[in-house]
């Protein structure tokens, strides 16, 4: 099916509802690369990189939580929604991002009623939605200590854009969420096991134009003195970082010459792991270039090399430091990239 850009359907007026055209799934039978997914959705790095580049991309992948000093990634199973565009491309993204995750060893809620804790919505006021977002539901923005850090948060400075609310999990498997709401009230968020885990009860079908309507819910409140249990051992302490809700925002007016499927992959490497910025280019290809201005290397869809990422990611001991997280998905990206290729070129 022929790739339809966003300008010329901006142009025939669909950007109310807009839609899309992508390349049609790979026949059953047909080979397939790195984390299972189809050929066609992998763009392969074609000479190995070397362990200097590896390293490079971890660093500058690997966005350190402001509380533990730690990455984050999903504990909890991930239940991905698009909203802003068309049924048909909606659902194209949606089920790219549950595709990757399963590919890569995140877990997936497979319930489709499931409650969203990745909202990927398409508005053509970004600013306006992220001003409701600081007021009415700032625990979304990340963590933060006062006003100010929230307001700096809520300002949109990128066409595509994401807001990672973390929880830390300690050595028990206890979940916590600390926000402003803590320091203002005296209480924070707690998730349960018993409670819904999805943020947004609903999500507004106008989000195009930024009414999204934005209802919380799973939450408990409980007194911020936390009891945390923790291993005492430096190497590895016990506690975790996992992200607890991942909020994206588009803004399709300013992304007219982008095809959808490297929209969704794009998308999907930033639902599925937090980069410290998202203005680095990588020199090892990766799909997290196609925004950043100069880069060299500017893949149009996923690459073997972000899956590498993901997989090590997902696979890396709990509890670590970040530095021994860094060196273990270093490692594990050697082993994927160079080692089981056959060596470096």
């Amino acid at each position: 099916m022929r790739i339809i850009p966003i300008s010329l359907l901006l142009t025939l007026g669909l950007s109310a509802n807009i839609q899309f055209a992508f390349a049609q799934p790979a026949p059953a039978g047909q080979p397939r690369l790195v984390g299972g997914l189809p050929v066609e959705s992998v763009t392969v790095v074609g000479i190995k990189p070397s362990q200097e580049t590896i390293k490079n991309f971890v660093e500058k992948r690997a966005a350190p939580t402001p509380v533990l000093n730690k990455m984050a990634r999903w504990d909890l199973r991930v239940c991905p929604i698009t909203t802003g565009l068309g049924n048909t491309y909606a659902k194209y993204i949606t089920q790219r991002i549950r595709d990757v995750a399963t590919a890569v060893g995140a877990r997936v809620n497979a319930d489709p009623d499931c409650r969203p804790n990745i909202e990927v919505v398409f508005t053509t006021a970004p600013q306006g939605l992220l001003d409701n977002v600081r007021k009415t539901q700032p625990m979304l923005l990340g963590y933060h200590y006062n006003d100010r850090e929230a307001d700096q948060l809520a300002t949109v400075t990128h066409p595509i854009q994401a807001w990672y609310a973390t929880e830390t999990i300690d050595f028990d498997g206890s979940r916590m969420i600390q926000d402003l709401t803590c320091r203002e009230s005296g209480a924070t968020m707690n998730t349960t096991a018993n409670a819904p885990i999805g943020v947004f009860s609903s999500i507004g079908t106008d989000t195009m134009h930024g009414e999204a309507g934005l209802t919380p819910a799973g939450f408990q409140l409980s007194p911020c003195a936390i009891v945390v249990h923790a291993s005492g051992s430096r190497i590895n302490n016990g506690l975790s970082n996992g992200f607890f809700n991942v909020l994206i925002v588009v803004e399709p007016g300013k992304l007219l010459d982008y095809e959808i499927g490297s929209l969704a992959d794009y998308v999907t490497m930033l639902a599925l792991s937090q980069a410290p910025s998202l203005d680095s280019c990588q020199q090892l290809p990766s799909i997290s270039n196609m925004l950043a201005k100069g880069c060299g290397s500017v893949p149009s869809r996923i690459t073997d090399g972000d899956l590498a990422y993901l997989r090590a990611l997902y696979k890396m001991p709990d509890g670590t430091s970040l530095e021994i997280q860094r060196d273990e998905i270093r490692l594990e990206m050697q082993k994927t990239l160079v080692t089981d290729k056959g060596g470096a070129n």
